[in-house]
């Protein structure tokens, strides 16, 4: 597994934009870049849902039909580091954001994305859209 952080969770109201970050922290000898990176959200008493995942090159990108045409995922290499761009929100889109990562560099989970094809978990970032 590989330690990850998320960060950017806020308070907006709908209709707002937010960007996600999630990095793997520390002089790790692999980069967040080796693995493809999934965000997943979660609201209390509710199922994990997996709203967008990229590919380790970045060739290969997934999303939700909740978030498609409203969130995109992207990578930095130069600041090891995925975001995820969150535009329009919708009160619906609050939950408790986790980025994750699969046990083996360069696999590329199914779609549609399971939280048990992941082995590594940030701690969480959270997102409130208000109406």
């Amino acid at each position: 597994t590989i330690p990850l952080r998320e960060s950017g969770g806020a308070a907006v109201q709908a209709g707002g934009s937010l960007r996600l970050a999630c990095l793997s922290p520390g002089d790790s000898y692999y980069s967040i870049l080796d693995y493809s990176v999934a965000w997943f959200r979660q609201v209390p008493g509710q199922e994990r849902e997996g709203v967008a995942l990229i590919s380790n090159f970045g060739d290969e990108i997934y999303y939700a039909d909740s978030v498609n045409g409203r969130f995109t995922i992207s990578q930095d290499p130069a600041k090891r580091t995925v975001y995820l761009q969150m535009n329009s929100l919708k009160p619906e889109d609050s939950a408790m954001y986790y980025c994750a990562a699969p046990e083996h560099s360069s696999y590329y989970p199914p779609r549609p994305l399971r939280g048990r094809d992941f082995t590594s978990w940030g701690q969480g970032t959270q997102v409130i859209v208000s109406s």
